[in-house]
């Protein structure tokens, strides 16, 4: 089977899963989208009130949010992989549980190793927890560290920005310097670099908004 064959039977074994008690809420699982080849993974928290409607990730303010700061380091959602560390809603966006997380984790390992990407960007403390521990976000966001065989970048999660004015600037500029970071990831696993024009765009001047943390 091919990798986006591998991806899709996944996705398949996802929307049934019944591992924890999230399937009795859930409306759709939401695994992820994306290209099987991408060469850089998000993972946010958990699903939210319209991602358990539509059966995609990010489609609320906050993704509105994450496409103009993809725009901001040239990139678009068909080029990563969009995903969380649970695919199905937590009841009233709550933050997943432990046990949640840990029965969901066999699916995002099994999303990594068929995209295998050179970078993987975490959205939010709880997914930046799953690779790096007892840490706060605040200290470590935009900074690659080397783990396993890949590079990860722990940022602020979108939602937190929007209803968090003064998180914009630090998330603006993280995601500005993601086009570099991505060819540093490139050349340390010998992967082909990619001249980067560097074109920084003013994003988002509208107000933020009140939203919940999914």
């Amino acid at each position: 089977m091919t990798a986006e064959e591998n991806l899709n039977k996944l996705a398949r074994e996802i929307s049934i899963c019944e591992h924890c008690a999230l399937h009795e809420t859930r409306k759709m699982s939401v695994p992820g989208d994306g290209p099987s080849n991408a060469e850089i993974m998000f993972i946010g928290e958990g699903p939210g009130f319209h991602e358990n409607e539509q059966g995609h990730p990010f489609v609320g303010a906050s993704g509105k949010f994450l496409d103009q700061l993809l725009a901001q380091a040239e990139l678009t959602r068909a080029e990563v992989f969009i995903c969380n560390v649970v695919k199905c809603r937590p009841p009233g966006n709550r933050d997943p549980l432990p046990d949640e997380i840990a029965a969901c984790d066999a699916h995002l390992e099994a999303q990594i190793k068929i995209i295998n990407p050179s970078i993987i960007v975490t959205l939010g403390r709880i997914s930046m927890s799953k690779f790096i521990p007892d840490v706060k976000i605040s200290a470590v966001h935009g900074q690659m560290k080397k783990i396993g065989d890949r590079y990860v970048i722990p940022m602020f999660h979108p939602a937190a920005a929007l209803h968090q004015p003064q998180l914009k600037p630090s998330i603006l500029g993280d995601f500005s310097n993601l086009p570099g970071q991505l060819n540093e990831a490139r050349e340390a696993l010998g992967r082909p670099v990619v001249t980067v024009k560097k074109k920084i765009q003013e994003v988002v001047s509208d107000k933020p908004k009140q939203l919940n943390l999914f």
